[in-house]
């Protein structure tokens, strides 16, 4: 069904939606948007599926965009560049909103983008020699359409800090500012998915999935207005200089003009 995914499910009902792009780091690709998209909306309807676990085959869990589809959006014209950030922002929105728990299984490194799919998953247990980053700004871009949910998982500071610096974090930084709900070492890796999955078998599908509307509903708003904004913003740093150049010179394996 899909190329850039896996979807299986257990007998409990617990569904698995793993990234497969592992030798290029699991980096998102206009074809991985669009199946993660696809996937949401049938996991959204699959009545037998209890919970959703969002993991990753290879060493990274996401490494974020996949640069030779980001440097399509910049060297294409209006309407693509439209298109392309909408297509990420919707998928964003739709793995958010599914009607599931969604937790992410964090098997290794994430950045910039990867650090989206973390953030609209309810939860995250990560392997503690992982490393993170909103690597954007060593771009010339910004984490747009991420950004709402990246800003609700970990706060204003903690994203003022790391949307503008680009630092790198470990396992136990991600823990405290809430981006991971746990650390644990890589072979205690599953066994702590399990002991955070199993709960939600013991609860009513139906009253967990309202539950997980109330807090959307009682949270800061995360609407159609503010994605709109969103794709608005992520365009404009598609289009501005700073972005060519980032791009080039990470493909090129250089220094951007603006690094000192």
């Amino acid at each position: 069904m899909f190329e850039t995914l896996t979807l299986s499910q257990d007998a409990r009902g617990i569904a698995r939606l793993t990234l497969n792009r592992p030798a290029r780091h699991n980096a998102m690709s206009a074809q991985m948007i669009a199946e993660l998209t696809e996937a949401a909306a049938l996991l959204a309807a699959a009545r037998e599926v209890r919970v959703v676990v969002l993991a990753a085959e290879g060493e990274s869990f996401c490494a974020g965009g996949d640069l030779a589809w980001m440097k399509d959006q910049i060297e294409g014209g209006p309407d693509a560049r439209r298109t392309g950030a909408k297509a990420l922002a919707g998928m964003l929105n739709a793995l958010n909103t599914l009607p599931k728990p969604l937790i992410g299984r964090v098997q290794g490194p994430a950045y910039g983008g990867g650090l989206g799919l973390m953030s609209v998953c309810d939860a995250c247990i990560g392997a503690d020699h992982a490393r993170f980053g909103l690597t954007e700004t060593k771009l010339g871009l910004i984490p747009a359409t991420i950004s709402p949910y990246v800003i609700a998982r970990i706060g204003g500071a903690a994203a003022r800090r790391h949307f503008l610096s680009a630092r790198l974090f470990d396992a136990n930084e991600a823990a405290r500012i809430g981006l991971l709900a746990e650390s644990v070492p890589q072979d205690d890796l599953d066994a702590t998915l399990e002991a955070h999955v199993r709960p939600f078998l013991a609860c009513a599908p139906g009253a967990v999935a309202a539950s997980k509307s109330l807090v959307a509903r009682l949270s800061p708003a995360i609407d159609a207005a503010m994605l709109e904004e969103t794709v608005a913003l992520l365009i404009a740093r598609w289009e501005d200089p700073e972005a060519a150049e980032g791009i080039a010179a990470f493909l090129e394996k250089r220094s951007p003009g603006w690094a000192v």
